[in-house]
């Protein structure tokens, strides 16, 4: 691969889109009811909003703060004793997990990312710092340096499943290699959310996309175990990097029929032409939750659908609800490099817009720079 400034432009488009969709989705993260979303933001997300401090979906009191999933009764058998929210991670935190319609990022602010976008910074930072090579082990330590650090250094008050279960395994002294835990939600889309930031610092050192799906899928490993996600992973490899390619717009619509094509009964271009509804499409044929099943199929819908507007399709999926965060970074990535729009009108109002920018242009660097 000829590692020209377009490659690299692209990239940087795609990862500041990343954060983008992340925080602007923030405030409506989980709602289920498109209505409450309009009852909540009259008109709909159409820039960076503060998290309510009252959530109409939230069940984040019934999910466990000592395992991944969510609690058995009242609270999980070990759960008072083995405290992972509040004491091992989100440290001082605990406090917002036992009250009900609390929202899931309470206190954060306009422009504020969430936990899993911090996490992409962790390996954005362990990839540069290693002149754009992947090595399990210091990312693993580098995230674990980084849940557990006291205070917390992020702003988040929620973490998902596989956070708390990889720290429970933690905990009981597993190798970190092995800390994975599987629930009934270890299929979903936030296992995606890191896997751009090392599709591309891998392809801008010249690595084939074999290659490049197959480090994903150990990097995907060592939090979200599964089979089905992993053959979404290997499709999502196979878009970014065909999209880095800069294929116009025909080419980008292939590549993305293409990619559904493993999902069951999955015809973009078909589902598009239709002109079905999106909320029909996303809440009625597919469920706007987490897993991969449905997220991935939706993902490729709004891509295909507003290729043309990325700054549109970042919003419709915002204002779609369920999980729009995680949902929304897989497609920012894809919609920044189709386009340059999104992070060039909107990037430098987030909140840490200077230190995200400093990491993916060190990111970037340290992946052309010659060896």
């Amino acid at each position: 691969m000829n590692n020209d400034s377009a490659y690299s432009q692209r990239v940087a488009s795609a990862l500041k889109t990343q954060f983008v969709a992340d925080a602007l989705a923030m405030p409506v993260h989980w709602y289920y009811n498109p209505m409450d979303i309009e009852k909540a933001f009259p008109g709909g997300i159409q820039r960076f909003e503060a998290a309510p401090d009252f959530h109409p979906s939230s069940i984040m009191s019934l999910h466990s703060t000592s395992s991944g999933g969510r609690r058995q009764g009242r609270k999980a058998p070990d759960e008072s004793s083995s405290a992972i929210v509040g004491d091992v991670i989100l440290k001082g935190r605990a406090k917002y997990w036992d009250v009900p319609s609390v929202h899931y990022h309470q206190g954060m602010g306009p422009g504020e990312n969430t936990l899993n976008a911090h996490c992409t910074r962790v390996l954005m930072r362990a990839l540069a710092g290693a002149a754009g090579e992947y090595d399990r082990k210091v990312y693993l330590s580098d995230y674990i340096g980084f849940m557990t650090a006291d205070p917390p250094a992020h702003p988040d008050t929620y973490a998902e499943s596989y956070h708390r279960g990889f720290f429970a395994n933690f905990q009981k002294g597993l190798a970190p290699e092995k800390c994975a835990m599987v629930t009934h939600d270890t299929p979903s889309v936030g296992g995606l959310v890191t896997v751009a930031s090392l599709v591309f610092s891998q392809r801008l050192r010249g690595a084939g996309v074999s290659e490049i799906q197959a480090l994903c899928r150990e990097h995907v490993a060592l939090t979200h175990p599964d089979e089905s996600l992993m053959a979404v992973c290997n499709r999502y490899v196979r878009l970014l990097c065909g999209l880095m390619e800069g294929p116009g717009e025909e080419g980008a619509k292939s590549l993305l029929v293409e990619a559904g094509k493993g999902s069951d009964g999955l015809d973009v271009a078909g589902l598009v032409s239709r002109n079905l509804p999106d909320l029909q499409v996303v809440g009625r044929l597919y469920s706007s939750a987490c897993y991969i099943s449905d997220s991935w199929p939706v993902v490729l819908y709004l891509a295909y659908k507003y290729h043309k507007d990325p700054w549109l399709a970042l919003r419709v999926n915002t204002n779609l609800g369920g999980d729009n965060v995680h949902r929304g970074m897989v497609l920012g990535a894809l919609m920044g490099l189709l386009h340059a729009e999104v992070a060039t009108s909107w990037f430098d109002q987030l909140v840490a817009h200077q230190a995200i920018g400093r990491e993916i242009d060190a990111l970037i660097s340290a992946a052309v720079a010659p060896r």
